[in-house]
This record gives C-alpha cells, structure tokens and sequence, in this order.
C-alpha cells in the first residue's frame, strides 16, 4: 500500500475511475447486442432505433474517456454497416 498522500490519493481515483468505465462499457456491450439481436431477428426498424442508443451510448463513452475516438468510429461503423445491409 502507498504511503505518500497524492499516491493513496491515486489509488483511490483510480479505482473509482476503473468502475465506472467497468460500468460504462458493459452499458455499451448491452447496446451493441440489441442491435446485433434485432439484425438476428430481421427486424430493421427494431435494428435502427437500436443504433441510435447504440451510437448515443459510444459517443458519450468516447467524451468520457473510456474509448478513444477511433475506437468509438469503428464500433459505430461496423454497426451501421450492418443495419445498412439489411435492405
């Protein structure tokens, strides 16, 4: 354990941190999957609303930090790629 003040201090911040982006991710997986799920079922208006969460949910983690912007692209991308091909 730390014995310098600013060093505990860090520790503490970090592991708050280390929840919540534990917290922010697994809100954006469960985003990612309504999509896939409404891709799996065929249903293209289900699929479409569950982008725009899906994407909302991904731009806010990238503006908190948990993604990097192109990893935040990417995941956005490939997902409206696959709605996109429904048609």
């Amino acid at each position: 354990m730390a014995n310098i003040k600013s060093a505990k201090k860090r520790v503490l911040t970090s592991a708050k941190r280390a929840e919540r982006n534990t917290a922010v991710k697994s809100a954006v997986k469960t985003e990612i999957k309504k999509v896939r799920a409404a891709i799996e079922a065929g249903n293209k208006e289900e699929a479409a609303k569950a982008l725009v969460a899906a994407t909302s949910a991904i731009d806010k983690a990238e503006s908190k930090g948990v993604f990097k912007k192109n990893t935040a692209s990417r995941k956005v991308s490939r997902l409206a790629q696959a709605v996109n091909k429904m048609n």
